[in-house]
């Protein structure tokens, strides 16, 4: 599939570069600091990314204040494997290149599928860092450079963390973490009992 650059204008329908914040020091954390495996590992909250200076200035100046969390998602893929939304804009600090793969919500159907045909891919070379919409799909960044991909990821806190209670039909049964509205591919290698819905190839990068 072709790979566009976050600067293409079809960047705009899924998110921004975030330029008015200084993410040099988390970046140097991520490839210091953080490790990169074979497969794909993801953090929701690091205390050691969190005690730097950016967390402070991105949860006053993109978030309006509101608690957020640090992790990173780190790791080897190429596959798209599923996609997820959240009710909040995401940061992506890419310390390595990176690619990603995204969708537009609103073209979830009412059956809550989506096909994979409609994914775009997009570029994000390291030192960038990207906003994606709530309305954006994305899931765990494919590499963008031999060696594999360091990502930061930036959310209100306490999204992605195990839920309280038990949720059933229509969009609630896609709800598998707070804040996280997950959409699987059969052949995504998910968990037993992962809600699918993507329908089409499980695109390869």
């Amino acid at each position: 599939m072709q790979i566009k650059k976050v600067t293409d204008a079809a960047f705009r329908k899924y998110g921004r570069i975030v330029e008015e914040i200084d993410f040099s020091g988390l970046v140097d954390a991520l490839k210091t600091q953080t490790p990169c495996p074979a497969d794909v590992v993801y953090e929701p909250s690091v205390e050691a990314l969190e005690a730097l200076p950016v967390f402070e200035e991105l949860q006053t100046k993109v978030y309006g204040e509101l608690p957020i969390q640090i992790g990173y998602c780190n790791g080897n893929n190429h596959m798209l494997n599923a996609l997820e939304y959240h009710r909040s804009s995401e940061i992506n600090v890419a310390a390595t290149d990176a690619v990603l793969l995204v969708g537009w919500q609103p073209d979830v159907t009412q059956e809550f599928t989506y096909d994979t045909a409609l994914v775009e891919a997009f570029f994000v070379p390291a030192g960038t860092a990207v906003e994606l919409y709530a309305t954006t799909l994305h899931y765990a960044p494919c590499n963008g450079c031999e060696g594999g991909f360091r990502v930061a990821i930036v959310l209100p806190k306490d999204t992605n963390l195990p839920l309280d209670g038990e949720h059933k039909g229509g969009e609630d049964a896609h709800l598998t973490a707070k804040n996280k509205w997950l959409i699987g591919h059969p052949q995504g290698g998910l968990p037993e009992g992962s809600p699918m819905g993507l329908v089409g190839e499980n695109l390869h990068i």
